[in-house]
């Protein structure tokens, strides 16, 4: 009866066609090995156990460039497949007798030879990997470069390339195994080609120093220590500011209804983020009339949104990519008795949600409200004044907040530091009031306010953002000197690790000015890490 103890399939390295054998001469415990006369290195030494020796099945295979070896359901007293951490190890007897390899050994098990046999796998219609490091030696954290010069027989184009082993950089001594395979337009696959990469000498980077001089602005890198960085101490300006009217209460409305509703003369800010649970299509409007004897115009100066969606992470960011770079609009007059419609969202099936955010200026106070509608209903003056106010859930908020703004300044000095933002302590939540109820609120989160963040000594700085509270997908508008770029935060996918930072912005000059929304949809609080590169 066949033992199955590991399962295990490798789909392992195949260098290029061999035209002698290969002869590598091993001994247990030892990191150092010959291959057809040249000394080489294993990262993982052989093993001795008892009667048998382990060798690193990859490196092994590879050191001698033969094809794949499979171990997949063999009975494991043949194979002796082991794993020892990561690495997966098999009895040198079988190995040899598995390749139709030939195994001499030293008396008293010394040190043991293996000959590869000769190997021809040349496809003629194939195409033909081929690459070189740049240089011989590279220095641990040194940046690795290739030169590629894989081609076609037939002149076809390469259409992919599958690397094993490569990495930008290596940060320990020691020699590293690369291979490429190519792939032609008529889906031909190239044999292997492998190189050693050789990495002796000091250290010119650690993974961190190399991530933050290397990673791409967008991308991510990793940072154990991130939470544990001193916390930046902002002065916030105190300056005339302008009210936040927000609508997330109740988040998932299961009938008709005013949402929320206050007044305004001049500027404020509107947001409204909800999912449809009525169980009907339906559309979310925000309705101005006039509190004036006269006509009061309306302008909107900034406007986000995003409807219909079922994926909240998209609800906050797209309406918040919109808002960033959106233009002021024409605008509207609203007489006296007469509704104005400043938003009508498309028509929402049940679970659709949507979010709308939007800053406007008026001549006059203006009475704004936000309601949910079945979308056959006809919305109209009586009906507005007939509609039930729908009361709170228990996880959200509304209200009306006064500084839909926070301007706050920022002096870096000893770094790493981070400036957490949303987090309800070092930044404190803004405080209002629901209108229609008279209850006072506590805006969790800051959601839809503007951080006008200025910073200072920032030159030769790089900023990064790492999520702390779960799932964010945002984005922010950055000023650096003459530049100015509105990112999408990440560009695909959520953030979700605290440990694992997103590069935002290398600064140029010694003033970053940066705007950021918390994103609805997204989990707050967010860090703002800041490091000084290297000179």
């Amino acid at each position: 009866m066949r033992t199955h103890a590991l399962l295990l399939s490798f789909a392992l390295l195949l260098s290029t066609a061999l035209s002698a054998s290969r002869q590598l001469i091993l001994a247990p415990g030892n990191t150092n090995v010959t291959v057809n006369g040249e000394a080489r290195t294993l990262q993982n030494p052989p093993i001795a156990r008892g009667t048998a020796v382990l060798v690193p099945l990859v490196e092994t295979l590879t050191l001698l460039g033969l094809p794949a070896v499979e171990v997949y359901d063999a009975p494991l007293d043949e194979t002796g497949a082991t794993k020892v951490g990561e690495v997966t190890y098999v009895d040198l007897r079988w190995l040899a007798s598995a390749t139709g390899s030939a195994l001499d050994t030293q008396p008293g098990g010394r040190s043991f030879t293996l000959t590869a046999a000769t190997v021809n796998t040349t496809d003629p219609g194939a195409p033909q990997a081929r690459f070189a490091p740049e240089k011989a030696v590279y220095a641990p954290g040194e940046r690795v470069s290739f030169v590629e010069y894989s081609f076609d027989p037939e002149g076809r184009p390469i259409t992919k390339r599958d690397w094993t082993g490569r990495q930008d950089a290596y940060f320990r001594p020691g020699e590293y195994v690369v291979s490429l395979r190519v792939t032609n337009a008529a889906g031909k696959v190239s044999a292997p080609h492998t190189r050693t990469i050789r990495v002796q000498g000091a250290p010119v980077a650690t993974p961190l120093t190399y991530a933050l001089r290397h990673t791409a602005v967008g991308e991510s890198f990793t940072d154990a220590l991130v939470m544990g960085y001193p916390v930046l101490t902002a002065r916030t300006t105190v300056e005339p500011n302008f009210p936040l009217l927000f609508s997330d209460s109740p988040e998932k409305p299961l009938a008709p209804g005013v949402l929320y509703r206050d007044s305004v003369s001049g500027r404020a800010r509107l947001l409204a983020y909800h999912v449809n649970g009525i169980g009907r299509p339906a559309r979310v409007y925000v309705i101005a009339r006039s509190l004036e004897d006269r006509r009061v115009r309306v302008r909107a100066v900034r406007t986000g949104e995003t409807a219909p969606s079922r994926t909240e992470g998209t609800l906050g960011q797209v309406a918040l990519l919109d808002y960033f770079t959106s233009e002021s609009s024409a605008q509207l007059d609203v007489e006296p008795g007469r509704l104005v419609t400043l938003y009508s969202s498309p028509v929402l099936e049940p679970g659709a949600g949507v979010n709308f955010m939007q800053d406007v200026e008026t001549d006059g106070r203006v009475e704004l409200s936000f309601v949910i509608l079945t979308a056959d209903t006809a919305l109209g003056a009586p009906l507005l004044a007939s509609l039930p106010v729908l009361p709170l859930d228990s996880n959200h908020q509304r209200g009306t907040f006064p500084g839909a703004v926070r301007r706050l300044t920022v002096n870096l000095d000893r770094l790493p530091a981070r400036l957490n933002l949303g987090d309800g302590s070092s930044d404190a939540s803004v405080l209002g009031v629901d209108v229609l109820t008279g209850t006072p609120m506590r805006l969790a989160g800051n959601y839809g306010v503007l951080y006008d963040v200025e910073i200072t000594g920032a030159q030769g700085t790089l900023m990064a953002l790492a999520p702390r509270g779960g799932a964010y997908r945002g984005a922010l508008r950055m000023t650096d000197g003459p530049e100015t770029s509105t990112m999408r935060v990440p560009r695909s996918g959520v953030l979700t690790k605290p440990d694992v930072p997103l590069v935002l912005w290398r600064a140029q000059t010694d003033r970053l000015n940066f705007g950021f929304v918390p994103a609805n949809g997204s989990n707050l609080p967010v860090s703002l890490v800041f490091y000084r590169l290297d000179r």
